[in-house]
């Protein structure tokens, strides 16, 4: 009945899966995400900014009558008694406004195009410890299920040894109530492998969640020393980039809330018609600045400047402490696998085999068997757990250096 449920509960399995790639993970999280999306539209939104800012003002056409009247002894003469005007009004802006609105609107292309990509990466940082939890959950599984197997092995054993009379019936019941143990940890493991496969499809931005191969292998055939360097995070990464963008932009803004302060000149030429003369119309005017001179913007801009350079010193730590910390991490992963995890994984095995041939001999108790089994068990989850905790550590480590994706 148990080996029932464990087919049922995982029948899935055995359908039809596509290989996935961790290349083609993210790939596909790249191009589809709702996010990068949204960010990518934004980019657009910033690019109509650019676009706009640079227009100068339309000429406007001004038509205007003057001194007509419904009431009196006699009807006017609108030909004498009237004044007609027909007149352009053009502003013309001061102190480079236009070239000022321009720069500003560039830096904010900029900037958008580098929170873009910091969303980018941030997308497949998540997609890339995702994959890398998902695999290990699949293989913690695959082992689960595999002790699972040879239980079932070990059990028809000690029936076959219980009918001929060879052994107690004790005995059996020990190694039936490992083998349910087992398939209880098999079945919390499927579950742990579906969820950790749900969440990778849930990081690349997916509505569906279907069964996939891992294609990636977990274990690295050669593995290279990667190098720590903080300086070059700092030149690589678009977070340092996007913080220097933001400064860049308040500037330009406080250059340009400055300008807003002068005024700008108003300029009207045209035609009228004044006691049956036609004349020509020329005119200047602007605004006095005596109580608005754009002073709120301007203190409003220069506080900008003050968050900003201090969002660029807050990134510039956050990055040298991620750097370090990923760093710390990656040697202390590489190391339990070089001196510890191989190691115990050796001797787990090997003792359970001399535990399995001196039982078989009547050498051992039953007892030592078990023992000797669910420890090698459980050192084959440990060693597959920390090659996924090493993976994740060079994604972190990669990330936080600036080199992904």
């Amino acid at each position: 009945m148990k080996r029932l449920l464990v087919a049922a509960v995982f029948a899935l399995g055995a359908t039809a899966q596509e290989p996935l790639t961790l290349e083609a993970a993210v790939q596909r999280a790249l191009d589809s995400h709702p996010l990068l999306a949204e960010g990518r539209q934004r980019v657009e939104a910033a690019r109509g900014q650019l676009r706009q800012a640079p227009l100068t003002f339309n000429p406007r056409l001004v038509l205007q009558a003057e001194n007509y009247r419904a009431w009196g002894s006699r009807p006017i003469q609108t030909s004498r008694e009237t004044d007609d005007f027909a007149y352009l009004q053009q502003t013309f802006e001061t102190a480079g406004k236009r070239g000022k609105r321009a720069e500003l609107a560039s830096r904010g292309l900029r900037a958008a195009e580098l929170e873009l990509d910091v969303l980018r990466r941030n997308v497949a940082r998540d997609v890339s410890l995702a994959y890398w939890a998902a695999l290990g959950a699949a293989k913690i599984h695959e082992i689960l299920l595999e002790s699972v197997r040879n239980f079932e092995k070990i059990v028809e054993y000690h029936e076959i040894r219980v009918r001929e009379g060879a052994m107690a019936e004790n005995d059996l019941l020990r190694v039936k109530l490992e083998l349910g143990r087992i398939q209880l940890a098999a079945n919390n493991a499927g579950l742990d492998a579906a969820r950790a496969r749900i969440e990778l499809f849930r990081a690349m931005g997916q509505t569906v969640f279907p069964e996939v191969l891992f294609a990636e292998p977990l274990q690295l055939a050669e593995d290279r020393l990667m190098a720590a360097d903080e300086e070059e995070a700092l030149r690589l990464r678009p977070e340092m980039q996007l913080a220097r963008a933001r400064l860049e932009q308040a500037r330009g803004n406080l250059v340009l809330q400055r300008a807003n302060a002068t005024p700008n000149l108003d300029a009207l030429f045209g035609y009228k018609r004044a006691s049956g003369e036609n004349t020509l119309i020329a005119g200047l005017q602007w605004d006095l600045p005596v109580l608005n001179r754009n002073q709120g913007n301007i203190q409003s801009a220069a506080a900008e400047i003050r968050a900003a350079e201090a969002n660029l010193a807050a990134t510039e730590a956050i990055i040298r402490a991620e750097v370090r910390a990923a760093a710390a991490e990656y040697q202390v992963r590489r190391q339990q696998l070089r001196e510890l995890v191989g190691r115990l994984r050796s001797e787990a095995g090997e003792t359970s085999k001399i535990a399995q041939a001196a039982y078989r001999l009547g050498g051992a108790d039953l007892l030592r068997l078990l023992d000797a089994e669910r420890l090698r068990i459980e050192i084959e989850q440990v060693h597959y757990r920390a090659w996924m905790e090493y993976r994740q550590s060079m994604e972190v480590l990669a990330f936080a250096l600036g080199v992904k994706p």
